[in-house]
């Protein structure tokens, strides 16, 4: 699954991990600060943010975009000298296109959060009378929303596009490379779905999942500075009181409440899932034999084994019951959380509608961030179940033990073909 479109992946992937860190280590410790050196200085202690579309081509955000080029471009080489590899070019240049992208996009949502404040406490203004303002100023206000609403929209749709070639390009990548290996293969039950199916689910899976994955941890590093910023307007928390870092403590406690609860709740259903896999494919292949010879096939044979699959699937089906609920009524209870820590302050007359509006909207996105396992467990769980098919593949070709299932298939086949 990896070796195919990435350069040696335990190293590769170790090796990304830690030239990540360093690079966000330097920038932070001086690399921000070397932007002055080539005229683009990071702004300056104290001065009142830039709202709208200019703070993307502002001189901090123009260096750091230079920063990102170079110490992408490092790492290319390296690997382009250490390791060359055949589809090089999507599995890092493009890997790092994307990440570019959804990075830009986080900061979009930042520069319409800094837009939140000021529009608002406006508008609060308006309504209460004790604010002046002209037709033109209040629909120039909503353009600094729409331009920075019209970028991140294209962006998206551009980055959806360069994902959606990136992730057929690692399909192609494991379609050639079991293609290749196919007379190892062949003899696997299910090989041929594997090989066409699977690859399909898994690329389609890695590619809402793995989008999804980084865009919550940017997100999540974006916006906690954000709302660390804000939380100077909390005065205390309902029931616990006054703490430091209130909205920080608040939203990860709640997470992990959350969290954890699914992790619980949704323990099985890896296993039940992988079963299924197991029966259907026990079905299909009955049906597939049945094509070429008459005596396969039979209806107390198929009888039998779709009533594997049906008792697969109630069974399952009850387990998402209770799963479910756990799911859905924290989902629910999630849309009235930012308000109930909020009550004490707003009951304060301590936050205004603008500073309300900020606190919200970043206080959801950390916490999605940080539900990113809840809110995709099921499509987790559907991975786990795809890697475990072709998780075989690779342990035929590295020789490794096959699964039970695998090896009594295996067995089976000799028996019945011996060619």
């Amino acid at each position: 699954m990896f070796v195919s479109f990435f350069p040696q992946p335990k190293l590769f992937f170790s090796s990304a991990a830690i030239w990540s860190l360093a690079a966000i280590l330097f920038w932070f410790f001086g690399g921000e600060q070397l932007g002055a050196v080539f005229g683009m200085p990071p702004a300056a202690p104290g001065a009142p943010p830039i709202i709208g579309i200019a703070i993307l081509v502002s001189k901090p955000f123009l260096w750091f975009y230079i920063y990102f080029v170079l110490c992408v471009a490092i790492f290319y080489a390296f690997w382009s000298w250490y390791s060359p590899h055949p589809w090089q070019r999507w599995s890092i240049l493009m890997t790092a296109v994307i990440l570019f992208f959804i990075y830009f996009n986080v900061q979009v949502s930042v520069a319409v959060n800094a837009w939140y404040g000021p529009f608002f406490d406006y508008v609060q203004g308006l309504m209460s009378g004790t604010g002046k303002s002209t037709n033109a100023e209040f629909y120039t206000g909503l353009a600094d929303f729409s331009w920075l609403a019209l970028v991140g929209m294209n962006v998206q749709v551009v980055n959806a596009f360069v994902v959606s070639h990136w992730i057929f390009r690692w399909r192609t990548a494991m379609n050639n490379y079991f293609i290749e290996n196919w007379s190892r293969l062949r003899h696997i039950e299910g090989a041929s779905q594997r090989i066409q199916e699977d690859t399909m689910r898994f690329s389609q899976i890695m590619e809402d999942l793995g989008s999804s994955f980084v865009q919550s941890i940017m997100t999540l590093i974006a916006f906690l500075p954000v709302m660390i910023q804000l939380q100077a307007h909390i005065s205390e928390l309902p029931i616990i009181g006054a703490i430091p870092q209130p909205l920080v403590v608040a939203a990860l406690a709640w997470c992990l409440f959350g969290t954890i609860s699914v992790m619980i709740a949704g323990m099985k259903l890896p296993g039940l899932q992988f079963r299924n896999q197991r029966v259907e494919a026990a079905y299909r292949k009955e049906l597939v034999y049945g094509e070429d010879h008459a005596d396969r096939a039979q209806p107390a044979t198929t009888a039998e084994l779709f009533a594997n699959v049906r008792h697969n699937y109630f069974r399952l089906y009850f387990h998402y019951i209770y799963f479910n609920v756990v799911r859905y009524t924290y989902l629910q209870a999630d849309n009235i959380f930012s308000l109930l820590i909020l009550g004490p302050s707003l009951v304060a007359h301590k936050i205004t509608f603008g500073a309300l509006n900020q606190i919200s909207n970043a206080f959801g996105k950390v916490t999605g961030s940080l539900q990113f396992l809840l809110t995709s467990w099921s499509t987790i769980v559907e991975l786990q179940s795809v890697h475990k098919r072709l998780r075989a593949f690779e342990a035929t070709l590295q020789g490794e033990p096959l699964p039970d299932i695998d090896q009594r298939y295996l067995a089976r086949q000799g028996a019945e073909d011996p060619a």
